[in-house]
């Protein structure tokens, strides 16, 4: 089994594990509603990258595939079902990316999870939001989130250029379907043509690496104005 096979298993392991706890005290549907709630500060903060036709499937796919309240379970558990046969059939690189995605993943749920702890049962908006979030006084793992984005961004990138990468897809759409991995198929798909067309990587993630960093950074600054925007 090779080094990412292990990684993919133990971050599905880890985010299967955080997702029942939560489910068991209660805490899920918090979670989903705090998801909702970030992706549309993610969308309004990054709307110039999203107003960009080169770059609006890439900020879609982050933002409704890697990481909003979108049930994820039967995608992981197509993974889990096959993630021992990958090795075989997929370029290494790949695995390494879907690897970091899965980090990503479980990193998010687990700052997300944290988070809900922190906030009162009340609507939220950007005030609790922020207050929350300086008490969980977790800024490595934020500085974290961030750098894995950039990582991730910058694989999916490699990963569109590997040769026949394409035509694999295309060939294995069927099979997929008969086998019932419609879900794993349609996540890899939708990230293949969402990094496809665009273009130089480093102008799409490095703005938003740049922003994520500054907002985190005034969060945690004692006694600043809150620097979210209006959500």
């Amino acid at each position: 089994m090779s080094e990412h096979t292990k990684q993919i298993i133990r971050h599905l392991h880890g985010v299967k594990t955080m997702q029942d706890i939560a489910q068991k005290g209660g805490w899920l549907q918090r979670i989903r509603r705090l998801q909702a709630w970030q992706c549309q500060r993610l969308m309004i903060s990054h709307q110039t990258s999203y107003a960009n036709e080169k770059f609006k499937p890439a900020i879609t796919f982050f933002v409704n595939e890697l990481y909003g309240p979108k049930d994820f379970s039967q995608r992981d558990k197509d993974i889990a079902r096959v993630v021992n046969k990958l090795s075989t059939v997929v370029p290494d690189k790949a695995l390494q990316t879907l690897a970091t995605a899965l980090q990503l993943y479980e990193l998010s749920f687990e700052l997300d999870f944290e988070m809900v702890k922190k906030l009162s049962d009340q609507d939220l908006n950007r005030a609790r939001y922020l207050e929350a979030y300086r008490a969980c006084n977790n800024s490595h793992g934020r500085q974290q989130q961030i750098y894995l984005i950039e990582v991730l961004g910058n694989h999916l990138a490699e990963v569109v250029k590997i040769r026949g990468i394409s035509a694999l897809l295309l060939l294995s759409r069927k099979p997929a379907k008969y086998a019932g991995l419609d879900a794993l198929h349609t996540f890899v798909s939708d990230g293949f043509k969402a990094f496809k067309g665009i273009g130089k990587v480093e102008d799409f993630i490095l703005p938003i690496v740049y922003h994520e960093q500054r907002l985190m950074k005034l969060m945690f600054a004692p006694n600043q104005p809150n620097p979210l925007p209006d959500v």
